[in-house]
């Protein structure tokens, strides 16, 4: 029709107005950790990728931003909400998984099981070094036969007088050959332990893992554990059992959450962007319906999505989130974010293969978000358990 304008493009989240639902704080973050990551860590992601580099210099910037165990009290950390650190790790996987994977390891497993679980002079020599970035920590629990079944590790502390003896390795371990700190888990006579082993322990190996098709854009590494000496007062004290290192995985799983969100929601706009400047049969892609129907699924999904995982922040700032609620937003969300991924690169075309656009690197990325923090199958016996009241596991 002659004079009929078009009508206006609207965001995603816009739909539903979920981002009506954020506090003006919560969008200053989300805000202040997109510009970060847009202008210093989308350059250079592409290149990274391809080379499997990362770079662990990033520490101090992701500390001086507050970061790095942001949503932790004290210690020279930021004490954000959850919702906050949240939208901060959307932001940081809508570049890479991999830049995520490292905030989340540092903060929600590494700092959290510290700051959780430690002394209070554990806290004060580790926290604040780590929460600026001057010191990096990894977090050892998975082992090459004991992933889904951490109960299982091999891993071994006896004690010889008041030190402990660490023997052991453990697998697929996020900074692991970067870290100043682990946070090793551990069989002793009394049941898991967890211990703080530093960098330069005689008898503690890493090394770094090559060859990954999926988040290559971060260092993955096996640790190594050789008659380890350690004092008594690398124990975490407070921890016993494995309530001590599930209760870190569930930190780092929270994040995932909206993590996950951040990669679908960039894949779904990369699609959108593509479609309407796309020509195919003197017409833009995004006038088909096949091509619009894609988008709207997709749509639906990243809007689901945050909004149960913004539920499940607010429920997590009121104190109130059950570990099977997690495993509800992990499942749904990074499930959900991979088929978003594939689909969106079904609208690029050829170009979706490419790493001039970040769909295909997301989905590879995502495929590790799938296992790692629990895998789908995990997730899904933790929920058919509350549901019928029956382990399908054990």
């Amino acid at each position: 029709m002659s004079g009929e304008t078009m009508p206006e493009r609207i965001d995603p989240l816009d739909l539903l107005s979920a981002n009506g639902l954020l506090s003006e704080e919560e969008r200053l973050i989300q805000d202040t950790v997109r510009r970060f990551a847009e202008q210093r860590l989308r350059p250079v992601i592409g290149d990274w990728f391809e080379r499997g580099h990362f770079d662990p210099e990033l520490a101090p910037e992701f500390g001086k931003l507050g970061l790095l165990g942001m949503h932790l009290q004290g210690y020279g950390c930021a004490g954000s909400s959850a919702v906050a650190y949240g939208l901060a790790c959307f932001e940081l996987e809508a570049v890479d998984s991999g830049f995520r994977s490292f905030v989340s390891v540092q903060g929600s497993l590494a700092m959290y099981a510290i700051h959780r679980w430690g002394s209070e002079e554990q806290k004060q020599r580790w926290l604040p070094e780590m929460a600026a970035g001057r010191a990096i920590g990894c977090f050892g629990l998975t082992e090459p036969d004991h992933g889904s079944d951490p109960g299982g590790m091999r891993t071994t502390a006896k004690r010889d007088g008041t030190d402990w003896i660490l023997n052991g390795g453990k697998m697929w371990i996020t900074n692991g050959s970067v870290a100043d700190v682990a946070v090793v888990w551990a069989q002793t006579e009394d049941g898991v332990r967890g211990f703080l082993v530093p960098r330069d322990t005689p008898g503690f190996s890493t090394r770094k893992i090559t060859h990954k098709l999926s988040l290559r854009a971060s260092i993955t590494s096996e640790l190594f554990f050789d008659d380890c000496r350690l004092p008594a007062d690398a124990q975490l004290p407070e921890a016993a059992g494995l309530r001590g290192p599930l209760s870190c995985l569930s930190e780092a799983r929270f994040g995932i959450i909206f993590g996950a969100l951040g990669a679908a929601k960039n894949c779904l706009d990369t699609a959108i962007e593509y479609s309407v400047t796309r020509t195919q049969f003197d017409r833009p892609i995004a006038g088909f319906q096949l091509t619009q129907q894609k988008l709207v699924d997709m749509a639906l999904e990243v809007q689901k999505g945050f909004l149960l995982a913004l539920h499940l922040g607010r429920l997590k700032d009121a104190g109130q989130l059950h570990p099977r609620q997690v495993s509800i937003g992990k499942l749904n969300n990074v499930r959900e974010a991979i088929k978003i991924a594939r689909e969106a690169r079904t609208i690029l075309g050829a170009s979706g293969i490419t790493l001039e656009y970040p769909v295909l690197r997301h989905a590879n990325n995502l495929e590790s978000v799938l296992t790692y923090e629990g895998t789908s199958e995990i997730h899904t016996l933790v929920l058919g358990e509350a549901l019928t009241g029956t382990s399908a596991y054990r």
